[in-house]
C-alpha cells in the first residue's frame, strides 16, 4: 500500500491506523488530516479514486462527502452572526419573509441551525433532479408548516438545512452560500472544497463505491416523520455521480473536497475563530457554536443527539472525542469533521468507500482515537 503525504513523527500511530483501514477495514481510496494548535500534524492520503483500482488516489482527488458539508454551511452563518450581520435568535421571516407563510413566523435562525425548526423534509417525495433547484426546493420549504413545535426538539435535516440556512444567507449577501463560501472560506484559507464544482474539476472527483452490504431494509411508516423526511431522497452514488449533482448547490449534502480541505476550513473552529493567518470569526464568535441547543431522542434519527450551533456536541452515545467541547458531524457512508476546541484539534476523514454505520464510523473513529492516543503519549 502506497501512502503519500506527511505525519510527524509524534504521530506516526495514525499512519499506521491509516494503513490498517485499507488492509482491516475495505478502504480503497481515502484521506485523513489533523492539526493540533492550528499546525497540521497529519496529512495524509492513498488507495484509489476508482473500485477498479486503476487511477491512485492524488493529493487533490476530490469527493463528495455528503453530510460533512453542513459544517461548512454552519461556519458561514457563524461568520456572519459574528459580523452583525445575521441575528441567530432572530425569526427568519426577517431575512427571507415569505419563509413566515404557514405560522412559521416562530422558527429562528438558531433552530435552522440545530435541526430543531421542523422542516426535516419536503412536502411530497422529492426527485433528484428537483434538489438541484435551489428556488423550487426553497419555495417548497417557506410554504410548509412545521411538522412539530418549532424548537422543542430536533429531527436531523437531512438535506433541508442547507436550503434553510443558504437561503438566508443569500438574504443577506446577494450571494448564494456556494459563493460565499468561496470568497470568504475556501479561497482566503486555500482549501479546496466546493459546495457546486465546476466541470472542468470532474477529472479530479473520486468515484463513490456503495457499500459492501446493503443496509437492512426497515418497514418505515410512509407517513412517519422520518419516512417523510427520506421520501425520495437518493443518496446512491450514482446519483451523486451525475453532472447536475455535482455542479448544483446542495450545502447538506453535496460538497466535494478531502481531509485536508476540510481540515484548512475547519480549523479556525478549533482555535478561538483563527487559522493560517486568517482570522474567520472573533473568540466569542467561534465559542458561540458550542451553546447547546437540543438535547434528547431526535425525531428523524432515533436516537439522542446533543445539537450546538451547526455542528453536534459530543455525548455518551457519541464519544468522538475524550473533550466535553467538541462538536463534530459527519457524512454518510463514512466522512468526517471533528472540532475540539479544548485541546484545539480539528480533524477530517474522507473516503470513496461508502459504509452503513452511524457516524463517525469505525474507520473515522480509529483514526481519531489515534491522534488522541498520540497527544497522551507527549503529555
Amino acid at each position: 500500500m502506497d501512502i503519500h503525504g506527511h505525519c510527524d513523527e509524534r504521530f506516526s500511530k495514525v499512519r499506521d491506523v491509516f494503513v490498517e483501514n485499507f488492509i482491516e477495514r475495505c478502504d480503497v481510496g481515502a484521506s485523513f488530516a489533523a492539526t493540533v494548535e492550528g499546525e497540521f500534524v497529519v496529512d495524509l492520503w492513498g488507495g484509489y479514486q476508482d473500485i477498479a483500482r486503476r487511477r491512485p488516489w492524488q493529493k487533490d482527488t476530490i469527493v463528495n462527502v455528503y453530510s460533512s458539508t453542513k459544517p461548512m454551511a454552519s461556519i458561514c452563518a457563524l461568520m456572519l452572526a459574528d459580523r452583525g450581520q445575521l441575528d441567530l435568535e432572530a425569526p427568519v421571516a426577517n431575512y427571507w419573509p415569505e419563509f413566515a407563510h404557514n405560522g412559521k413566523d416562530s422558527v429562528l435562525v438558531k433552530h435552522l441551525m440545530s435541526h430543531s425548526a421542523g422542516l426535516p423534509g419536503f412536502s411530497r417525495a422529492i426527485t433528484t433532479e428537483e434538489l438541484c433547484d435551489w428556488d423550487f426546493c426553497c419555495s417548497d420549504l417557506a410554504a410548509q408548516a412545521t411538522w412539530w413545535e418549532v424548537g422543542s426538539q430536533s429531527g436531523y435535516h437531512v438535506i433541508t438545512q442547507g436550503y434553510l440556512i443558504g437561503e438566508v444567507v443569500r438574504r443577506i449577501t446577494g450571494q448564494s452560500i456556494g459563493q460565499y463560501f468561496k470568497t470568504e472560506v475556501a479561497d482566503k484559507l486555500d482549501a479546496d472544497f466546493h459546495i457546486g464544482v465546476a466541470p472542468g474539476d470532474f477529472g479530479r472527483i473520486a468515484d463513490l463505491v456503495a457499500a459492501p452490504e446493503e443496509t437492512p431494509v426497515v418497514e418505515m411508516d410512509s407517513e412517519s416523520i422520518p419516512g417523510r423526511a427520506l421520501a425520495g431522497l437518493d443518496l446512491s452514488p450514482e446519483a451523486a455521480g451525475s453532472a447536475g449533482w455535482r455542479q448544483a448547490e446542495i450545502p447538506a449534502g453535496n460538497g466535494h473536497g478531502n481531509a485536508r480541505s476540510i481540515v484548512r476550513a475547519q480549523t479556525a473552529m478549533a482555535n478561538s475563530g483563527s487559522a493560517f493567518g486568517v482570522e474567520l470569526l472573533s473568540e466569542a464568535g467561534c465559542a458561540k457554536a458550542l451553546e447547546l441547543q437540543t438535547e434528547g431522542l431526535d425525531l428523524v434519527l432515533g436516537i439522542p443527539v446533543k445539537y450546538a450551533l451547526g455542528y453536534a456536541l459530543r455525548s455518551a452515545g457519541f464519544p468522538v472525542s475524550p473533550n466535553p467541547n467538541t462538536l463534530f458531524w459527519g457524512g454518510n457512508g463514512g466522512s468526517t469533521v471533528l472540532v475540539d476546541t479544548d485541546a484545539r484539534v480539528c480533524s477530517s476523514y474522507v473516503m470513496n468507500q461508502l459504509d452503513n454505520f452511524m457516524i463517525p464510523g469505525p474507520r473515522g473513529q480509529a483514526l481519531s482515537n489515534a491522534v488522541y492516543e498520540s497527544l497522551a503519549a507527549l503529555s
